[in-house]
């Protein structure tokens, strides 16, 4: 694949600036011989940071539907086989066919000013250049008088998201502020979003119909600001339009023309952005198999989705758990040869549309489904695994707990467990398994600032990996594979008795639910 040997040179480069980070381990402790080579490897010979360079940097975010999204799945299964390791796609499904161009926004009266913008997924792209006059929301009270205003959005580019007063996190606000001046702004913005939904649902519209109504009224685009409330970051999700552009705008750039709109300064913006409409793109998981010599017929899964939101590189939704599940496969192919049952690798396509991926290998894969021993999921950030729950398994303390006393203590000490816990109802690809009865567990990280900071942001880049945390992950995750492998005894997969909910009814194990295997179904 061109792009695999166009990045693999640099990478080798890059390694070698690396200070390496090192898995400690209690020398005193009595590691099985297998489990004390996986730590040797991800200490001594690590590949992390050369597939996240190639990954990340030459491959990029990976987009449900995109030419992008293909590449990753070619290089993840080219990965694998480079190891020895059978690797396949598999496909579940097709998209609507999309790729990201060039976003150019400036501001070209009352003055000159290139503005920090990004069109969102999906979005049209503008034939030429759309330079229009920035408006705001009216200020009415119902449908019937927001309705009348419609007809002067026409040729207008219309901003639809809130106004933020006050560009600062809550944290730096808390900091500086005194306790007093802290609960008055915190109250003016809470206040401030409760008026700002109020109005939306006056009007009548909601974030799926209000862009659609705009586009039938004549409107030339719509811009938001997706803020999460941490400086620099914005969340970037998909486009509501079918032929005008719909762009998000920085916080601070937005506000400037909220500003100026609202006064009476007519602003107006320059709009390109070069995005491409193309046929529609299969679907795939990248799938690799490290047969069992004695029992194949039962699995190990490792699993992460692969795919992303495109504001970003996806480095941490899912970057880093997919580098987990590749690197855990290296060092299990290259020091467990004899392992008794089959261990794959699920990395899947379209996660963040609803699970689609793992869904659909839950469904086109009943005969592994019945003879799965466990699943190993990742998917919340960069940071080192503190949590996993049973997912509502009566037995799972005793073959979680069995499996963890061969994990390297200083990894094992820094997890909280919970059993039998709750089974996971969706959130990422382990619910897929669970919903369908199968024990799926995940390997829950710490936070790194993941939901505020990096999820689905615009700051969600290769310089928010932790390596030193990811290498810790892999260990883990080879360790608790391994161990699974190896147990005599299939697990149990009784579940519990569901508790009741707070109206006093039995609460209901999750139900499976069919992929969606066309954008179509995606609402």
């Amino acid at each position: 694949m061109k792009i695999n040997r166009f990045f693999a040179v640099p990478a080798v480069v890059l390694a070698a600036q690396f200070s390496w980070a090192q898995v400690k381990v209690d020398p005193k402790e009595k590691l099985d011989p297998i489990v004390k080579s996986f730590v040797d490897e991800i200490n001594n010979s690590s590949q992390l940071e050369n597939m996240a360079y190639e990954l990340l940097d030459g491959i990029g975010p990976r987009l449900v539907g995109t030419p992008e999204m293909l590449a990753a799945n070619e290089w993840s299964a080219a990965k694998l086989r480079s190891w020895g390791i059978e690797s396949n796609l598999q496909q579940f499904g097709t998209w609507k066919g999309w790729q990201r161009g060039i976003t150019h926004v400036d501001m070209t009266y009352p003055r000159v000013k290139s503005l920090a913008a990004t069109q969102l997924a999906w979005s049209p792209a503008t034939k030429k250049a759309v330079e229009a006059e920035v408006v705001v929301l009216p200020k009415v009270s119902s449908k019937a008088e927001f309705d009348a205003w419609l007809p002067s959005a026409k040729g207008k580019i219309v901003l639809i998201a809130q106004y933020q007063k006050i560009g600062r996190s809550d944290e730096q606000i808390k900091e500086f502020a005194t306790p007093e001046l802290y609960e008055k702004l915190k109250a003016e913005k809470e206040q401030a979003s409760k008026d700002f939904r109020d109005y939306v649902k006056n009007i009548g519209y909601d974030n799926n119909t209000l862009p659609e109504a705009l586009e039938k009224a004549g409107a030339a685009g719509i811009a938001i600001s997706n803020w999460t409330g941490i400086m620099g970051a914005n969340r970037i999700f998909g486009a509501k339009t079918s032929k005008i552009p719909m762009i998000d705008i920085d916080v601070e750039d937005y506000g400037m023309l909220y500003r100026m709109a609202e006064n009476g300064a007519k602003p107006k913006i320059k709009v390109e952005v070069q995005s491409r409409i193309l046929p529609d793109a299969k679907n795939f998981n990248t799938i690799g198999i490290i047969k069992g010599k004695e029992k194949p017929e039962e699995y190990v899964i490792l699993s992460a989705h692969l795919d992303s939101w495109d504001g970003a590189q996806g480095a941490t939704d899912n970057g880093t758990g997919t580098l987990t599940m590749l690197e855990a496969m290296r060092i299990l192919k290259k020091y467990y040869p004899n392992n008794k049952r089959t261990i794959v690798v699920g990395l899947w396509g379209s996660e963040e549309q609803g699970l689609n991926g793992s869904r659909g290998f839950v469904a086109d894969n009943p005969q592994i489904m019945k003879g799965t021993q466990a699943v190993f999921n990742q998917d919340n950030g960069t940071g080192r695994v503190i949590n996993i729950s049973g997912q509502g398994f009566v037995d799972s303390y005793s073959y979680i707990g069995k499996w963890l006393n061969g994990v390297p203590k200083t990894v094992r000490d820094q997890i909280k467990t919970d059993f039998p816990g709750m089974p996971g109802g969706g959130g990422s690809d382990h619910a897929s398994f669970v919903a369908a009865g199968v024990p799926g567990f995940s390997l829950s990280s710490l936070n790194w600032g993941y939901f505020g900071y990096t999820w689905h942001t615009t700051k969600d880049t290769y310089d928010k990996i932790v390596f030193d945390e990811v290498k810790n992950n892999v260990v883990l995750t080879a360790a608790l594979a391994y161990m699974a492998s190896e147990d005599p005894e299939f697990t149990s997969r009784e579940r519990r008795v569901m508790p009741q909910d707070d109206k006093g009814a039995t609460v209901k194990w999750p139900e499976v639910k069919e992929p969606k295997r066309d954008s179509k179904e995606y609402k």
